[in-house]
């Protein structure tokens, strides 16, 4: 699939691995949206597009309700049919810093803070996607990657809205590739490990670094480092726009989950 000349709209697309996608695929062609909920970041993203020689336009907006989806997809069909769509939005374990015990286990986890992580991690790619498919299906062809996470397949210890979260966006994918494949729409999800993103900076930058520790770095994850957004990027425009590719979940955590 060439994106070349292509609409991709990245929702989460102000930082860490959405920026990083939606550079990557302006390299190759395509018009980029970037969306997510704030405008400064995502005017910044576009503005170092367009310096490389590339295009771009930002949506400032909620993706996790029906009338922010509504202005992003609008806004992408006003330029042409949507080829990709990338749901990368979510909030992970900085969260914690406005939500306090939002990346908490089950019994320490309110009702408020379960809803508001489900939302922004796994409604928002139901309203993207339902929002998106009738022009896709008009098409005929379409691709959808959704950015899951390593801790979405396998139980984890703590954040387990978190969790919960990301291994519906895992089974849902796979149900939208069954359902719609034969439409000429793919569906694929990257299930990354530990990025050195903002979302997990104050870990990085804090006493307990995993990864500061000769001791203890290959223990989380036998590369011994974090992985880069620039590396998930690759893998997004990988799964976006390999013709076979339906389905699939690509783990790329450094090994971490062997």
């Amino acid at each position: 699939m060439d994106v070349n000349d292509g609409i991709v709209v990245i929702t989460g697309g102000g930082a860490g691995i959405g920026r990083e996608a939606a550079r990557a695929f302006a390299a190759r062609g395509a018009h980029v949206v970037v969306a997510g909920r704030t405008a400064a970041r995502l005017e910044e993203v576009v503005e170092a597009i367009t310096r490389a020689g590339g295009s771009a336009e930002s949506v400032a907006a909620d993706c996790a309700t029906e009338e922010g989806a509504e202005a992003v997809i609008s806004a992408a069909e006003a330029r042409g049919g949507v080829a990709v769509l990338v749901n990368n939005a979510g909030v992970g374990y900085s969260f914690e810093a406005t939500r306090p015990g939002s990346m908490a286990a089950l019994a320490d986890t309110t009702p408020e803070n379960w809803h508001e992580v489900m939302r922004i991690n796994l409604d928002s790619a139901f309203y993207m996607c339902r929002r998106a498919l009738p022009g896709m299906i008009a098409a005929g062809r379409g691709a959808i990657v959704n950015v899951s996470s390593a801790g979405g397949t396998q139980g984890m210890a703590d954040a387990h809205a978190y969790a919960t979260a990301k291994a519906g966006m895992i089974n849902l994918t796979r149900s939208l590739a069954r359902t719609y494949g034969p439409q000429g729409i793919r569906a694929n999800v990257l299930a990354p490990g530990f990025i050195a993103t903002d979302m997990v900076a104050s870990v990085l930058e804090g006493e307990a670094n995993p990864f500061a520790d000769e001791a203890t770095r290959f223990a989380v994850c036998p590369l011994g480092r974090p992985g880069t957004p620039e590396e998930m990027a690759e893998a997004i425009v990988f799964l976006a726009t390999n013709g076979y590719a339906n389905g699939a979940l690509l783990v790329l955590d450094g090994g971490s989950t062997c």
